[in-house]
């Protein structure tokens, strides 16, 4: 028994240790050390997504869930960042040699990058003497490059594809410790800044392109691999709002909400951008009805928006963040697929600006708090009852601007073949309360007043929330939560 208490203690101390190591990425590293480890020094642990060459350090919820994206993963044992084989020895013994970053690039996985860096003539610089930082995108990265793309670059090499690969630089050597999250660094491409996000499950990005390799040292500087090939950015998110005929509608509405000037000031937002065809989706009146009230427009627009940046390479699971509205969305992914609420419906990814990331999305995401009551109860468990207030004469209640609270009976409640009577209509009209009220503003003793004139007293107990009709009758239905 002492000797699996014993153990058991060191298993705790381990799990604490991988834990909480310097940083995120950090810890995902150390975590996929100690799971490398039974194949000799300096192994590291790789989870690859089947189908896909995309791999990733593995963590402990991937390890064990042996998912990422939703999809099935296979472990790889290769050398950790900075270490190699040797013929004959077991795991990755060696140091990789120091050599210039020029020659650096040929052994981590970048020989693309190092070819166009001889073409530019930016060899001699990165063999000479300095520091610097080069964020080397990957032989894939190239490859993935669209070839109008690629051709406008290599055709002119002394600029275009020479300016290119400075932006990718930084005169000054940087490893992963120094690549906090938010920060930028200006690049050697007319100081335009690099922006850093490092992600709390380990992913670091440089504008939005994933580290798949870091902390590659050289004698003069320091090689991050990243998996796409990197733009300048110089505009702000509500510029790529501003700019993109497929935005006029979002265009319009941000300017009637005042939130311009908010995506124009420094920030890390996350704008899912609906475009023109999502807004079209949606029926008219309901849409004019959302255009023409400030207060539902602005909670419409806000519930779009992230409070921090969300790059679509730092989502391996569902993740809840919070939007500038208050409420959450569930940002997650599904393969290769970026997904909100569980659903692919973002058609364009990472359109990055100086102050945040646009991603367009083809559905529009409507919050509670911007649909009348008659919209919320729709398709709900609650189809019954909304259709009987409608029936009783009380639909323009559910569907104005009062501020009201609606009492619904589930579907179950009601026997099927239900007849409107006068009776039933009072019944109805004494479940909207002449306040709007959430639960959390419910108190034991409280008085509330109907439409009907009836009074109805809260009881509030441990697991319950009870309404009477003052002093005598006993209203049996459930409060719908919110």
């Amino acid at each position: 028994k002492m000797q699996h208490l014993t153990l058991l203690t060191l298993s705790l101390t381990l799990i604490a240790t991988i834990c909480f190591a310097k940083s995120p990425y950090q810890s995902v590293l150390q975590h996929s050390r100690i799971r490398g480890r039974q194949h000799g020094p300096n192994v590291c642990a790789m989870q690859k997504i089947q189908g896909t060459d995309k791999k990733y350090f593995t963590n402990c919820k991937q390890w064990y869930h042996r998912k990422i994206c939703g999809k099935p993963t296979v472990i790889s044992y290769e050398c950790c960042p900075g270490y190699e084989k040797l013929p004959g020895e077991k795991g990755c013994p060696a140091a990789l040699p120091l050599v210039n970053i020029y020659n650096t690039l040929g052994v981590v996985g970048a020989a693309t990058t190092k070819m166009y860096s001889e073409r530019a003539q930016l060899r001699e610089e990165i063999e000479g003497p300095g520091s610097f930082t080069f964020f080397a995108p990957s032989n894939q990265a190239w490859a993935a490059l669209p070839n109008e793309i690629l051709d406008a670059l290599v055709s002119n090499v002394n600029i275009e594809l020479l300016n290119a690969l400075h932006y990718h630089m930084v005169n000054r050597r940087l490893t992963s410790e120094d690549l906090k999250h938010g920060s930028a660094f200006p690049s050697m491409y007319q100081d335009f800044n690099l922006h850093i996000h490092h992600y709390p499950n380990g992913i670091v990005t440089v504008n939005c392109a994933r580290l798949v390799k870091t902390d590659q040292h050289a004698t003069n500087g320091i090689v991050h691999v990243v998996d796409r090939v990197i733009t300048a950015v110089t505009n702000d998110v509500h510029t790529f709002i501003d700019t993109d005929d497929d935005l006029e509608t979002l265009r319009n509405a941000v300017a009637a909400a005042g939130l311009t000037q908010m995506l124009e000031s420094d920030g890390h937002y996350t704008v899912f951008a609906p475009t023109n065809e999502a807004f079209e989706k949606i029926p008219p009146e309901m849409l004019n009805r959302i255009l023409g009230d400030p207060v539902a427009l602005k909670d419409l627009l806000n519930y779009h928006i992230l409070k921090n940046m969300q790059c679509a390479e730092s989502i391996t699971s569902g993740t809840p963040l919070e939007t500038l509205q208050g409420t959450v969305l569930e940002v997650g992914c599904d393969g290769a697929d970026m997904t909100l609420n569980g659903k692919a419906i973002i058609q364009k990814k990472d359109q990055l600006g100086t102050n945040g990331v646009v991603h367009y999305i083809n559905e529009l995401l409507i919050p509670d708090s911007a649909k009348t009551l008659l919209e919320l109860a729709q398709g709900s468990a609650v189809t019954t009852a909304t259709k009987l207030f409608v029936d009783a004469g009380l639909g323009s209640h559910l569907s104005g601007s009062e501020a009201l609270t609606i009492l619904t009976p589930q579907n179950e409640a009601f026997k099927e073949g239900v007849t409107m009577t006068g009776d039933l209509k009072k019944l109805l009209k004494n479940h909207i309360l002449k306040e709007q009220l959430s639960s959390g503003s419910l108190y034991y003793g409280q008085e509330l007043e109907t439409l009907g004139g009836i009074k109805l007293r809260v009881f509030v107990y441990r697991n319950v929330t009870q309404l009477f009709f003052w002093l005598t009758h006993y209203v049996d239905y459930p409060l719908p939560k919110g």
